[in-house]
């Protein structure tokens, strides 16, 4: 085999990427190429777990990209990190892990996926985790990313007891035998450093000689015959053009939003939308770019009576001391990020929670651009929440066939009755809890919205235009045995296509209930196994 020649070449070094280029090299009898548009992930920042609010506009880690003017949300462009660096946006996020409910998966294997359904996915979660529970029903010490839980700051216990006071359950695993409840989230940290794709596997696995990672490569199309296989990639290394060539597969890891933009770019996508940018269509995929499915999240800030961590963090002497802190003893507020919340039902009527939520002891101000998060110059706390299974569905498209221009990014948020109403009834449950005695007897006064909110009305129009992402794109190349609704079928590969997969949140069906990064692990680790399958075959 030639030096530009491999069995398989994985485009994207993000969650998924990772996560393949460790398991199909293992075994020494593949030769295995992983490209990265991004860089490697040489900063510190990458590593500290409070170092996502660095990462958040950093240029040279995230594509920041920004999406269509939303309709709905009287027309805001809503901001759109994505990680442009190995470990992919797992490399730039808050590392909260959480699966999801049970029922989002067998909806999963409903929609034409037989093999994905909860029961299904199980053995692959715990396949991926070191959990701080051990070997139990739910969890695995032996996996490779670990899986910790921290003490909370002691005013997470008034958001726990006003939780308890509206008769809600608490749950000491979000990713044990059920969802409901609140609690403490797990987080992927190792020894108060964040433990992604990339430091848990491809790290270890660099060294494998039939391993190789190229690092500053964006790929401008996959390659196809004449039978529509995917042959190989033109790759574009610090603007010098190559050719790879892929003996059995190429692999998309690119992500919800530059998976389907290199499809389209590839000549793969809706035939009409080709042509309008002068592609010469190779298959026409009218599903790719659509679907595109995400979270949207809403905050309510408040003045506390009593110390918070803006008490810690408020002075740059106090930041110098938290920073030798995590330097010296990987302790501290810079080792740690957002831990309690829950899942919760806003009515009786419900059948599983609907809405999640966040509780930080900390209230800030996120930056328009660039920088770090300026800390409220008081004590105080937030509370944000975002619907769990948001109805709205939007699409990705490129703009141009230049593979370096923005896609078009249109997530349609808020534009289903479903999810108005669950905006209004976050809302009205943060208002609950805020009320009940426990939370008022540590809080001064409600910042934001504060008297601007009072109604149903106000409720929705303050989440039009305050509500942002919560940074979960996902289904925009989904998985189902329809192909002109889907784009991959169960296995993972390309309707029409042959030798050509989509590993990454691309390929959900339907947006998983709460954070997203470990789902998008199980589904790199299962898929590992069914190419290796398909390779014995």
């Amino acid at each position: 085999m030639g030096a530009s020649m491999f069995d398989y070449i994985i485009v994207g070094g993000g969650s998924a990427g990772c996560i393949l280029a460790d398991r199909l090299s293992e075994s020494g009898k593949f030769r295995v190429l992983l490209l990265e548009a991004g860089s490697a992930d040489k900063s510190m920042w990458l590593r500290m777990p409070l170092g996502f609010a660095k990462l958040f506009y950093h240029p040279k880690y995230n594509w920041r990209y920004q999406t269509a003017p939303q309709r709905e949300l009287a027309g805001q462009r809503v901001y759109t990190p994505r990680g442009k660096v190995l470990g992919g946006s797992g490399a730039i996020n808050a590392m909260i892990y959480v699966r999801g409910q049970q029922r989002d998966f067998d909806d999963w294997a409903a929609q034409g996926n037989p093999g994905w359904g909860w029961d299904d996915v199980l053995p692959w979660f715990k396949r991926l985790e070191s959990h701080h529970a051990g070997d139990t029903e739910w969890h695995s010490s032996s996996g490779k990313i670990r899986i910790t839980r921290d003490a909370v700051h002691p005013i997470c216990e008034s958001f726990f007891e006003a939780c308890t006071a509206l008769g809600h359950r608490r749950n000491d695993d979000f990713n044990g035998v059920r969802l409901e409840g609140f609690g403490v989230y797990d987080i992927n940290t190792r020894d108060g450093q964040r433990d992604s794709s990339c430091t848990a596997y491809l790290h270890p696995a660099i060294k494998r000689s039939n391993l190789v990672v190229q690092t500053d490569a964006l790929v401008e199309r996959v390659l196809f015959d004449r039978d529509r296989k995917a042959t190989g990639v033109n790759v574009l290394i610090r603007g010098h053009r190559q050719h790879f060539a892929a003996r059995r597969e190429v692999i998309l890891c690119a992500g919800a939003v530059e998976t389907p933009k290199l499809l389209q770019c590839s000549g793969v996508g809706d035939a009409e939308l080709l042509r309008r940018h002068q592609i010469p269509v190779v298959h026409h995929s009218p599903a790719v770019g659509q679907n595109l499915q995400d979270h949207l999240c809403a905050s309510y800030y408040y003045r506390a009576n009593c110390p918070t961590v803006n008490d810690e963090v408020r002075s740059l002497p106090q930041q110098a001391r938290a920073m030798l802190q995590y330097l010296f003893r990987r302790k501290g507020i810079f080792a740690t990020t957002v831990k309690a919340g829950g899942f919760l039902r806003t009515s009786g009527a419900e059948k599983a929670p609907n809405v999640q939520l966040y509780f930080n002891p900390l209230s800030y101000v996120l930056p328009e651009s660039g920088g770090m998060p300026r800390v409220e110059p008081y004590s105080g706390y937030t509370i944000f929440f975002a619907p769990c299974r948001p109805t709205s569905r939007g699409s990705i498209a490129l703009t141009s066939a230049d593979i370096h221009a923005a896609p078009h990014i249109d997530p349609n948020y808020l534009s289903t009755e479903h999810d108005q109403a669950e905006a209004i009834a976050g809302s009205r449950l943060v208002r609950d809890l805020a009320a009940t005695p426990w939370l008022k007897r540590i809080t001064a006064e409600e910042v934001r919205p504060a008297e601007a909110v009072s109604d149903d009305a106000s409720m929705l129009q303050f989440f039009r235009e305050q509500s942002g992402s919560i940074y979960h794109l996902c289904g925009s190349c989904a998985m189902g045995s329809d192909t002109q609704r889907s784009v991959v079928n169960g296995q993972l590969r390309v309707h029409g296509m042959t030798n050509l997969r989509v590993v990454d949140a691309s390929v959900f069906p339907n947006i998983t209930s709460g954070n997203i990064n470990a789902p998008t692990m199980m589904v790199a680790e299962k898929a590992a196994d069914m190419i290796l399958e398909s390779a014995a075959d």
